[in-house]
């Protein structure tokens, strides 16, 4: 077996290759590196991956010459485009050590029945910070804390009319993936009035199983009804801007939208004119469409917004430990023939 990693500055490829050799022993592991020369290069590529997709960078030679007989391929950031999976004409495995997909065209990879997988490295984290937002925007924390260093004694809020405890709020997840799943547990375990979800591709059943303390409603049912509304989806071309006027209309005038996904999943026009005409209660915000944030954004000027600038899966262990982590994903799909992160496991076939 012939195993190609490609590291970069972010997760070396050291890392990569350890990984690799967890899955086979007698493996011939090759590393390459996506060559970024700073970190601050390394965003700004990866931006570009994000906004526009898998042939906005260009890939390393050497990556191309190393795939043509690689079984698997291993990468963090650096793009997997259809050209170089149609390099790999013995592939049998593409795999990312991190949960977002821009950066691999997983379509070519499908059309050549090839199962693409990834982990979510930082799920503990942003699960822990999607709750922290809640309450930061809910409880007017930041609000508070950016008022007293003003020299302010701020008493009184936006929201100042229906502030209320976590206990008396119904939380309303859209996305019950892995993040999602702790972020239900976590609001439960606050002793939240109720946790609902919406996801189309998880029955009651499943949810039952797993013993998640959450109701699976419809879409407009959580919108109306949730007094904290909580994304978790990925960004496709079916999802982007499909949290637009309509839904944020159902919304309660006192309700909050928390978003610590993708910007892209919001419309951005409409939820800034849901704010400012105060329609809904508030927001908070970790993810933007355009980052950094423009000095000019209409967001900054608003008094019911809590914006962190993509945080929420910053912690120190997430990145050296995905590749193992990816391993282990890889393991128990091989073993058990089916796994939740195979991004595009019904699409493939026997």
């Amino acid at each position: 077996m012939k195993i190609v990693v490609v590291g970069d500055i972010v997760v070396p490829c050291e890392l990569l290759v350890e990984a690799a050799k967890t899955l086979d022993e007698s493996a011939e592991v090759v590393a390459v590196e996506w060559v970024c020369e700073t970190r601050q290069e390394f965003q700004h590529r990866a931006q570009n991956l994000e906004k526009n997709g898998p042939d906005a960078e260009e890939v390393p030679a050497a990556v191309y010459e190393q795939v043509a007989d690689a079984d698997i391929l291993l990468t963090h950031f650096c793009p997997v485009p259809a050209a170089l999976v149609d390099a790999g004409p013995n592939l049998k495995l593409i795999g990312t050590c991190r949960g977002g997909m821009e950066h691999i065209d997983v379509a070519a990879a499908t059309e050549r029945n090839i199962p693409v997988i990834h982990c979510i490295r930082n799920a503990e984290a942003t699960s822990d910070f999607a709750i922290g937002l809640m309450f930061a925007e809910a409880r007017n924390i930041a609000r508070s804390f950016a008022a007293l260093k003003q020299g302010e004694w701020r008493k009184e809020y936006v929201n100042s009319q229906y502030t209320t405890s976590m206990c008396e709020m119904t939380l309303g997840l859209v996305g019950l993936g892995n993040i999602g799943k702790l972020v239900a547990k976590k609001g439960a375990g606050l002793g939240m009035k109720r946790v609902i979800a919406y996801d189309p591709y998880i029955t009651q059943e499943q949810v039952d199983e797993q013993g998640l303390p959450v109701t699976l409603v419809g879409e407009d049912e959580l919108f109306s009804t949730a007094d904290i509304v909580s994304l978790h989806m990925r960004l496709t071309p079916e999802t982007k801007g499909c949290i637009g006027a309509r839904l944020l209309g159902l919304m309660k005038p006192t309700a909050y939208l928390i978003n610590t996904s993708r910007a892209g999943v919001v419309d951005k026009d409409a939820l800034v004119h849901a704010l400012t005409e105060r329609t809904i209660g508030g927001c908070a915000l970790d993810v933007f469409w355009e980052e950094p944030v423009a000095a000019d954004d209409p967001l900054l000027a608003l008094d019911n917004v809590t914006i962190t600038p993509h945080n929420a899966g910053n912690v120190v262990d997430a990145l050296p430990k995905s590749p193992l982590l990816l391993a282990r994903k890889i393991r128990e799909y091989w073993e058990t023939g089916t796994s939740d992160m195979v991004v595009n496991l019904k699409q493939l076939t026997a």
